[in-house]
């Protein structure tokens, strides 16, 4: 990417954190939201069927992997919203790179992801959850955290922009909880019926949070899953970056 593309991206990035100060209550319910699961799983319908170890060492790293795959709404509403106000049109109007909205719109989500993270972890750790892997396998464990994140993203752009208007953003949002509940962030796939357990077990958010309890130590972690952690999100953003910048600039045309 060069000097200037860099530069538009970082105005982008800039011009969505703007809206952050303008609009603080959906950063904080965004930011909330994952905290109120962590402790309704954790403490109300907790229990941890299978699981050998502390529940809370094993769910908290699944809550983790659970919070990067939702939350996309708010990425997909704003690229809707911009479509359909002319935003785009005038942006193209100024000599910017092509693409640099998407990814200043990226890089946005992507640092309020990292905040969401650092606020989960923090609340892991205040109802007993701990890590035992050590500094190193838990900035890797992050890695990954965020590498699924970032993939999910640019799925996430890519069908607001098929969608179209923001009144179809939730309808497409709903295909995301399949995804994230069909996973192993809340309970082992070898307490599930048959069938179900191994539609969990390819589930590719499965091998994020498998990796992510190996690096963190906890119950639940297969150091073999890391490998999937990084392939499986590495194939989505080949599949969905490309798309989400095609379709961009067939419609900035």
């Amino acid at each position: 990417m060069s000097t200037y593309a860099l530069i538009d991206s970082w105005t982008m990035t800039r011009r969505e954190l703007a809206h952050w100060a303008r609009q603080p209550v959906q950063a904080l319910v965004g930011l909330v939201f994952p905290v109120m699961l962590l402790l309704m799983f954790g403490y109300l319908v907790g229990g941890g069927r299978g699981v050998a170890g502390d529940y809370v060492d094993y769910l908290v790293p699944g809550m983790l992997a659970l919070t990067m795959a939702f939350g996309l709404e708010g990425t997909m509403l704003a690229v809707t919203q911009d479509l359909n106000k002319g935003v785009i049109d005038r942006f193209r109007s100024l000599p910017m790179a092509d693409g640099a909205v998407l990814v200043g719109r990226a890089a946005a989500d992507m640092l309020q992801s990292a905040l969401g993270l650092a606020v989960l972890t923090g609340v892991g750790h205040a109802i007993g959850w701990r890590t035992h892997g050590g500094p190193g396998a838990f900035l890797a464990a992050v890695g990954l955290l965020l590498l699924l994140r970032f993939a999910m993203l640019w799925i996430g752009i890519h069908l607001a922009m098929v969608a179209g208007r923001p009144e179809m953003v939730q309808a497409v949002q709903i295909l995301v909880w399949p995804v994230g509940f069909l996973s192993n962030a809340f309970a082992t796939p070898d307490a599930m019926p048959g069938w179900l357990g191994t539609a969990v077990r390819w589930n590719p958010m499965s091998h994020t949070v498998t990796a992510v309890r190996d690096l963190f130590g906890g119950p639940g972690g297969e150091p073999g899953h890391i490998w999937a952690a990084v392939a499986w999100p590495l194939a989505l953003l080949a599949v969905f970056f490309p798309l989400a910048v095609r379709r961009f600039t067939r419609l900035s045309r």
